[in-house]
């Protein structure tokens, strides 16, 4: 299967943390920023970096956004800015446009260009830190569009000792699981042994939907 493509423009702190981790799980990720000092942090660990102005429409296509199947527009505080790069992004045909937005007047004129997802830093915050707080088991969440995400969460107690094989998380409960590791400093592992007991603390990650964990309680419920 092709990898999924993403532009990431603008390479702040959030910006960077989403680039990055669209990388990690497979995703060609093509990033842009006038900041030297950014794209230099991540130029490793992405696709393509460019050093630029992401308004400059013939920049865009020269790097090959059109090429993209989202674009996030990382950059909450220039509306001008921001509003051209959701410009240029529909006029390169990009499916799918996730803008951060600072403030309602923010969003609504993303929105009204076009945006089809906006990010909001303080309404968004506030929801994760709440659903964090909810969702015991769950150390990540990475939406991969509107129904399905990547989730990395800790196996629930009711799981240790019995194995992936028995417990047929795909045709039980939709959930692919992808990734495996014992703790947060080890490597994931995309290659395990799924007649192996689950181990204690072990952190899967798996491809699933939202819904689904919401279904069973976010994992409580699984028996």
């Amino acid at each position: 299967m092709k990898p999924q493509i993403i532009g990431v423009l603008g390479l702040g702190i959030f910006g960077r943390t989403v680039a990055k981790e669209l990388n990690k799980y497979g995703k060609e990720v093509i990033a842009i920023d006038h900041d030297a000092s950014h794209v230099e942090l991540i130029a490793d660990e992405v696709t393509t970096a460019t050093v630029g102005d992401f308004t400059d429409f013939d920049l865009l296509e020269e790097i090959g956004l059109a090429n993209c199947d989202v674009v996030i527009i990382a950059t909450g505080t220039n509306l001008e800015s921001a509003v051209l790069a959701v410009m240029h992004a529909k006029r390169l045909g990009i499916p799918k446009i996730i803008a951060k937005a600072r403030g309602t007047v923010f969003e609504d004129v993303l929105n009204e260009l076009g945006a089809t997802t906006i990010i909001s830093p303080e309404r968004d915050s506030g929801k994760r830190l709440a659903s964090k707080l909810l969702r015991t088991n769950i150390e990540e969440i990475l939406p991969l569009d509107e129904d399905t995400s990547i989730i990395e969460f800790k196996a629930p107690e009711k799981w240790v000792g019995r194995n992936l094989l028995t417990l047929d998380l795909r045709n039980q409960y939709d959930m692919n699981i992808i990734g495996m590791r014992k703790s947060r400093k080890e490597k994931m592992r995309t290659q395990f042994d799924i007649q192996a007991p689950v181990e204690p603390g072990t952190i899967f990650i798996a491809v699933t939907s939202e819904k689904t964990f919401e279904k069973y309680d976010y994992l409580n419920r699984i028996k």
